[in-house]
């Protein structure tokens, strides 16, 4: 018998869940000063999630799906993401949105029901969210290609949850990004749990970063409640893309530490126990530590950030309370060139009676 092809999968982690070190820091780590911002967004994102879960309570917005837990992703990525390369995110990714640069009251909009959530005039490159599961990564390989045919040093960023990495379209997208050699990053975002259904049942490979092999694609995995490690492999996998070495595909080991959505209840199919274990290994706590230990970070400083990011998180709220209603007419635009006889009337009517703007 004849070998004729090897594989493995590395692991990164830089920081464990006691926020000890446990391997030789990368460069833009070893002042830790330098992960101060990341730990200032993630604390601000975890705010602003905490209030979109009291607003769906109170009725304020809709159906939410929360990001608890993948903190040390959004705020990794963002850190490592430049101006011109382009997002394309799930509905998880709103810390990865408020990094570059979109507001955080479109989120509260989106989440709303208001289409003018996916509007994101602050970064006009990055996509809306994609609630359909999956298509982002088609939309990337559109996206990728077009960087190279024009000989852009870009990159396109595409996120998509475990369960994504069951469908079709997932394959589809990384077959191509291999064939052609794009410069396209794929990020799993392994929080475990496809709604109910656990990793464990979802595929019987070891990793979800070997389905990249297949693929004749960069695979890594690495500890995506580590904000270095997060920093380090993406960046590296975005570096590798805009340089025209081609296209990654990277598993960040997380946990969903909410329910999927605020229409779901996780207690249903998962322990308390389990859940109680992971709240161990969540990261912002673990960036905290490291940053006391290091000097970086104090309870001065703490007490700070906190009273700053109740004041950004309460703006927030209020530019969403303060924007007018979307008039009801827009849900039919950009439908058809001419609206079909069952659409017709139906917006002939709102425009004879009460359309228009409403107070929220």
């Amino acid at each position: 018998m004849t070998v004729v092809a090897r594989f493995e999968i590395e692991h990164t982690q830089y920081v464990d869940h006691l926020g000890k070190v446990v391997r030789p820091l990368p460069a833009f780590a070893k002042n830790a000063a330098a992960m101060v911002p990341d730990y200032r967004a993630m604390v601000l994102m975890r705010a602003l999630d905490a209030k979109a879960i009291a607003m769906q309570r109170t009725g304020q917005i809709g159906t939410y799906a929360s990001t608890l837990g993948k903190e040390a992703i959004d705020a990794g990525v963002g850190a490592v993401l430049q101006r011109d390369d382009v997002v394309l995110p799930s509905y998880r990714e709103s810390g990865i949105l408020f990094l570059r640069g979109i507001s955080p009251h479109r989120v509260f909009l989106y989440w709303g029901g208001d289409e003018r959530g996916n509007e994101f005039p602050e970064s006009p490159r990055d996509f809306p969210f994609c609630v359909p599961i999956g298509l982002q990564l088609s939309h990337a390989v559109g996206v990728a290609y077009a960087m190279k045919l024009r000989g852009e040093r870009r990159a396109a960023l595409a996120l998509c949850g475990d369960g994504a990495t069951s469908k079709g379209d997932f394959y589809e997208a990384i077959n191509a990004a291999g064939t052609w050699k794009l410069p396209m990053v794929v990020l799993i975002v392994n929080n475990q749990w496809a709604i109910s259904v656990p990793r464990k049942v979802q595929t019987a490979a070891a990793t979800l970063a070997q389905k990249g092999i297949a693929a004749g694609i960069h695979c890594e995995q690495f500890d995506g409640n580590d904000a270095i490690a997060v920093r380090d492999v993406v960046g590296r996998a975005l570096a590798r893309a805009r340089g025209g070495d081609g296209p990654s595909l990277l598993e960040a080991i997380t946990y969903r530490l909410s329910d999927h959505t605020t229409a779901d209840d996780a207690s249903r199919y998962r322990s308390a126990e389990e859940l109680a274990g992971m709240w161990k290994r969540e990261p912002i706590v673990r960036l905290r530590d490291w940053l006391v230990a290091q000097g970086a970070w104090g309870r001065e400083q703490e007490e700070k950030l906190r009273g700053e990011v109740a004041e950004r998180v309460q703006q927030a709220v209020q530019a969403y309370l303060d924007t007018p209603q979307p008039d009801p007419r827009q849900m039919f635009a950009h439908l058809y060139a001419e609206l079909p006889r069952a659409y017709a009337w139906q917006l002939d009517a709102i425009e004879k009676g009460n359309g228009g703007n409403h107070a929220r």
